[in-house]
C-alpha cells in the first residue's frame, strides 16, 4: 500500500510541474508555446540511467564508468532543460514571467523524476518493474 501512495504522490507532483509549464505557455499575457520543447528533455532525462542499469554488469560496485557516464549525460540534459527557457527569454521569444513558470515546472518535474528513481529503484521486494 505504501508503494501506491508514493506513486499517487509522485503523479500529483508531476501534474503540478506540468501545470506550471502550461501556465508559462498558455496564459494570455505570454501566449507563446515555445517552452513546450522542454517536454523533450523530460522524456530524455531517465534514458541514460536506464541504459546504464541494463548495461552495467557489476551491480555490487559502488561506481562504474558506465554509471558515471550516465550521470554526466543526465546532468547535461537537466542543465539544458533549465537553460533553454532562459535563452528563449534572453532573445525575447518568451517573457521573463513565462521563463520563471517554466523553470518552476522544471524543478518540480525533475525532482519528481529523481523521487521516482529513489523510491522505486532500490531493488528491494517492491520496485517500479511491477508497474
Amino acid at each position: 500500500m505504501a508503494g501506491i501512495k508514493a506513486l499517487v504522490g509522485l503523479s500529483f507532483t508531476g501534474v503540478i510541474g506540468l501545470t506550471f509549464l502550461m501556465l508559462g505557455c498558455a496564459l494570455e499575457h505570454y501566449g507563446v508555446y515555445w517552452p513546450l520543447f522542454v517536454l523533450i528533455f523530460y522524456a530524455m532525462c531517465p534514458i541514460p540511467h536506464l541504459i546504464a542499469k541494463r548495461v552495467s554488469d557489476d551491480t555490487d560496485a559502488a561506481s562504474s564508468a558506465c554509471v558515471e557516464l550516465a550521470y554526466f549525460f543526465t546532468t547535461g540534459i537537466v542543465v539544458s532543460a533549465f537553460g533553454f527557457p532562459m535563452i528563449l527569454a534572453r532573445v525575447k521569444v518568451i517573457a521573463w514571467g513565462a521563463c520563471g513558470l517554466v523553470l518552476a515546472g522544471n524543478a518540480v518535474i525533475f525532482l519528481t523524476i529523481l523521487g521516482f528513481f529513489v523510491l522505486f529503484g532500490r531493488g528491494d521486494d517492491f520496485n517500479w518493474e511491477q508497474w
